[in-house]
Order: structure tokens, then sequence, then C-alpha cells
């Protein structure tokens, strides 16, 4: 990978999925100590899901919206089961990471810190933790180190210009959504070259 003088970043194999995993992996290595390689796994897999709108808003009453976090916790008490109550929590806990490194201005305008983000996603991979079927190294250091992984996130979003990822992942939905000629040109002239395989679901 690698910035031309324009500042437009160029990813080796042009899709989404590792654009952002090369941006993670390299602001990663700045870290000690540095994060797992699955722990970085995780995390550029949760961004590339979070960019289908159907995985990252819920439909309700007719149209799609955000779930406040304190209802996505409300959920996970009432689980019906243990496993239910790990998938919620673990909704929870992604949201509370994506939410705090790229949009955290949506909660301070209403009154919500940076500390609820960390608390609810902490919170919530700590009992993933223990609990969860799987990954559970992953969790715990999501769960110890949360505010590195907000930078982490921030930062591998970031990149080397000063483009917010809002607008990267508005343009690659509406690409996905209505394979737009011209939607594929602006994300090429970023330096994301969309394919077939980011198609499926």
């Amino acid at each position: 990978m690698h910035s031309t003088s324009t500042g437009v970043i160029r990813t080796s194999e042009g899709s989404l999925s590792e654009y952002f995993r090369e941006q993670l992996a390299r602001h990663a290595r700045e870290l000690e100590p540095a994060p797992q390689e699955d722990t970085c796994w995780y995390l550029g897999n949760l961004l590339v899901r979070f960019c289908r709108s159907e995985d990252f808003f819920t439909y309700e009453d007719g149209r799609f919206d955000l779930r406040p976090l304190a209802l996505l916790f409300g959920d996970a008490v009432e689980a019906r089961n243990e496993h239910e109550r790990c998938l919620l929590l673990q909704q929870l806990g992604d949201m509370s990471l994506f939410m705090g490194a790229l949009f955290p201005e949506n909660y301070t305008r209403r009154g919500l810190g940076q500390d609820y983000l960390v608390g609810m996603g902490c919170g919530a991979y700590d009992y993933l933790a223990d609990n969860a079927r799987k990954g559970r190294h992953i969790f715990a250091e999501l769960a110890g180190d949360f505010s590195v992984m907000l930078d982490l996130v921030a930062n591998a979003c970031t990149a080397d210009q000063d483009l917010a990822d809002e607008a990267i992942l508005a343009l690659y939905e509406r690409w996905r959504t209505t394979r737009s000629p011209l939607a594929k040109r602006q994300l090429e002239a970023m330096g994301i070259h969309p394919g077939e395989h980011d198609l499926r679901h």
C-alpha cells in the first residue's frame, strides 16, 4: 500500500476489506504491545460488516434506524438463553466500538461522552471473554484495551488523507446497492476498487 503525492490511498488488492485490514495492520504496528493478529482480523471484519446497512441498522416501524445502545443492552439482559445473550452483547460491543471510533459526535450531541461508549463496549466484551463460544481471547483484548482499540479503528479509517470515513462508507453502500458506475469511479478515485466479491452477504 502507498499514498500518491495527492494523498489518494492505493490498496494492494483493491477491495474494501483489504483496505481496512491493511490500515489496521499498519497502525497496529505503532502500538506497544501490538494487538493480536486475530484481534486486528476481527476489527477488519467488523468494519466491512457495518458497511452493509442491513447489518448496521434495525428495521422498525417501516424504516431503518440505529437501535440505541441502552435498548440493545436491555435486550441482552432479557435474552431467552445464553447464546442469544452473547450475540446481542457482541452486537453491543461492536456498535460501541464502531460508533465511538467513527461517529462519537452522534453521542456528544446527546450529552454522552466517550466514557459511555467505553463502558458499554468494555462491559459487553468482558462478558463475552468469559462466556462466548469462541474468540474469548479476542474479546478479552477488546475489553482490556477498549480505548486503544477506539483509537486504532479511528486512525485506520482516517488513514493518510483527511477524508471522513463516513463518506467512504456511504459511497461504498451506494455502489453496493445500486451498482452505480459513478459511485464506482468515485471509489476508484480514492484507491478503493470494489469487485464482485464485495457484493456477497
